[in-house]
């Protein structure tokens, strides 16, 4: 009966976190198979060591636990074709997002910059991806965020600030006659 209990309180607290799991994981390995492995993985050591959670925010305990599994994929799969790589020097901007209208065309187009985006985040570092998908997409904190990378604070924020302009940069590059509009 106890490990009924513990199977029903695994999957309350678990399963409303699978696409949070899901997205971190196909933000990181690049694609949907292989993100499938690592939230499998994730999902049967959270299983494992659930009584090691003694509170607190539960999605920041899955997805540190999503992050190592990918980890430890990359070291058992990709045999060192996938590094993290140093971050450049420079400045920050303050990226401002905004909001269109939701008529036709601007659907269309947001389809076409959803696209673009996917493609030019492939192209930011690993360590950038994840914290703009945890912080733009998943709405952590950087003191949550930093808590899954497990970097300090301030690491946390500087990271967020150079990947947002790093993104901003490959934004400008594809588009150069555009404005950076929401970048």
């Amino acid at each position: 009966m106890a490990h009924d209990d513990r199977k029903r309180r695994f999957e309350l607290l678990a399963l409303p976190h699978l696409d949070a799991a899901f997205n971190l994981a196909r933000w990181l390995a690049g694609n949907s198979a292989d993100a499938e492995d690592v939230v499998q993985d994730a999902y049967l050591r959270a299983y494992r060591y659930f009584d090691s959670f003694h509170g607190g925010e539960f999605r920041v305990w899955l997805l540190s636990i999503v992050r190592n599994c990918f980890l430890d994929w990359v070291k058992d799969n990709r045999s060192g074709r996938l590094l993290f790589q140093p971050e450049p020097a420079g400045e920050a901007d303050d990226m401002l997002w905004s909001e269109r209208p939701r008529d036709p065309e601007s659907l269309l187009l947001d389809s076409i910059d959803s696209q673009t985006l996917e493609q030019l985040m492939l192209r930011l570092p690993i360590e950038y991806r994840e914290v703009l998908l945890l912080r733009e997409v998943e709405d952590l904190s950087y003191k949550e965020i930093a808590v899954i990378v497990n970097t300090p604070l301030g690491t946390t924020m500087s990271r967020l600030a150079r990947a947002r302009l790093a993104l901003r940069k490959l934004w400008l590059d594809a588009h150069p006659s555009e404005p950076a509009h929401g970048l």
